[in-house]
């Protein structure tokens, strides 16, 4: 399962300006423009550029927010989907964490897991639709793996249930 941010409506952000998004796993290209050339930017590139810098921050904090939460559960690091600025720089506009969400070897390991898995979900400050998605069925997860706990308990029989003895 993967959980992290969704993509912008278009693989774009501005319709003046198409280059197609990249995915990769490696970090982003930081080469660091010169002010003149930033200042030789249209207005609408400048705005463009702005928007990308502020997209390419709201995704690594949001994946960022998942591996923190996701611990040991966390199967790599987080992946990018990168769009190329005005400016020849690579920013982030989407972006993934996988997340192992197998089941524990145990039912209370289950259990423990699904937690985790759910809170590495909701873990950013505006999960998105797909971290919602991995949230409900880390969900599912702990209640089966619940069930299957009190199953067990009421199979074992009466001396291991909690309750009360009373004897007149």
């Amino acid at each position: 399962m993967s959980i992290g941010a969704i993509l912008p409506s278009s693989a774009s952000l501005s319709p003046g300006y198409s280059v197609p998004p990249v995915s990769s796993a490696a970090p982003a290209e930081k080469a660091t423009p010169s002010a003149s050339a930033i200042t030789e930017l249209s207005p609408e590139a400048q705005a463009m550029l702005q928007q990308l810098k502020a997209r390419d921050l709201e995704v690594r904090q949001h994946e960022q927010a998942h591996l923190a939460a996701a611990g040991g559960l966390a199967t790599s690091g987080a992946s990018y989907t990168y769009q190329r600025g005005p400016n020849g720089v690579n920013y982030a506009i989407g972006g993934e964490v996988s997340i192992d969400t197998s089941p524990g070897a145990t039912p209370e390991e289950t259990a423990t897991r699904a937690r985790t898995i759910q809170a590495a979900a909701l873990a950013p400050a505006e999960p998105s639709g797909p971290d919602r998605a991995a949230a409900a069925q880390a969900q599912q997860m702990e209640m089966q793996a619940r069930a299957e706990m009190a199953k067990r308990a009421y199979q074992s029989g009466p001396a291991n249930r909690p309750g009360l003895d009373i004897f007149a």
